[in-house]
């Protein structure tokens, strides 16, 4: 189906937003300057009951961390990677969404500061999102966190680092997680696929933009490690359960329901939440659009069922 009107002009003023990534603009520096001139505030979220920053890990990582209404008990937490194209964003740009997750999730919202492309390439970020989320299981107690309910999740370039982060535990023996969120992730360095060719251009998020986000993060670095393009993994079974959220028009729906069909014949439990009429970006817009505003309550309902121990 075509766009729906309220996507049509999200669309429409993202591409009035955005810089000409990989064709005029092909300095990052440059491009973040551009998009901090251009209006596009994030939205400022629901009050949760507590918010602090801490430091992770062995680097000193920045997390920020959204704690829901107490429960009397240990609650589950969800380690959470900011979109971005590897290059953009930060903890402030997905402040409000983090907020939504912890109210309407019940859990510990850990959102990851990673390092960003091009100043710190592949596989920096990826290994961020690892050592946030061994941090969160190593210091459950002081979180007031129950390791064994602990999840991940992202949106595109944070959804790959989400599912990089699965892999990783699954490969280096912890932390063992109960569930992973993926919102539109970007898998693989690929742009042949079939919503590749009709999602390419016209949508906002393009190939051209996609390219060269893949570009600032690998650099020289080869596309075929699982830890870059967590697609190409050869075996995915002990991954945890899974909710894939993908957009009718986005570049990326191809990979992602390839990536839903690997984990099922895995033996991986999988939701694909499926979305039409929108584009990549749609869930983070949930301040705007209707769809944006259904599938994160459907999403986050979900974390709080599967997660409520």
């Amino acid at each position: 189906m075509a766009l729906d009107p309220q996507s049509a002009a999200a669309v429409a003023a993202a591409a009035r937003r955005m810089p000409a990534l990989g064709t005029e603009v092909h300095d990052a520096a440059e491009a973040r300057r551009i998009l901090a001139t251009r209006p596009g505030n994030p939205p400022a979220g629901p009050p949760v009951y507590r918010v602090a920053e801490h430091r992770a890990g062995p680097a000193g990582l920045r997390v920020r961390v959204y704690h829901p209404a107490p429960t009397g008990r240990p609650q589950p937490a969800v380690v959470f990677c900011h979109g971005g194209g590897f290059t953009f964003c930060s903890l402030d740009t997905h402040d409000g969404l983090c907020r939504l997750m912890a109210r309407d999730s019940g859990a510990v919202v850990v959102s990851v500061d990673y390092r960003l492309a091009p100043e710190h390439r592949f596989p920096a970020a990826a290994e961020d999102a690892y050592a946030a989320t061994a941090w969160t299981a190593g210091n459950a107690a002081a979180l007031g966190v129950d390791p064994a309910r602990i999840a991940v999740a992202g949106d595109s370039a944070g959804g790959n680092l989400a599912a990089v982060a699965a892999q990783l535990a699954a490969a280096r023996g912890g932390p063992a997680l109960a569930y992973q969120l993926l919102v539109y992730p970007m898998l693989d360095h690929r742009f042949d696929t079939d919503s590749y060719r009709s999602n390419g251009h016209g949508y906002a998020v393009t190939v051209d933009h996609l390219r060269w986000y893949w570009h600032q993060y690998l650099g020289d670095a080869d596309p075929d490690q699982p830890a870059a393009c967590p697609l190409r993994a050869g075996d995915l079974a002990g991954l945890p359960p899974t909710y894939l959220v993908t957009a009718e028009h986005c570049p990326l729906r191809s990979e992602n329901e390839a990536y839903a069909a690997r984990l099922r014949a895995a033996g991986v439990a999988v939701t694909l939440a499926s979305h039409p009429g929108v584009a990549h970006g749609f869930f983070t817009q949930w301040h705007q659009l209707d769809t944006g505003r259904t599938a994160t309550a459907q999403a986050f309902a979900v974390l709080r069922a599967v997660l409520d121990g």
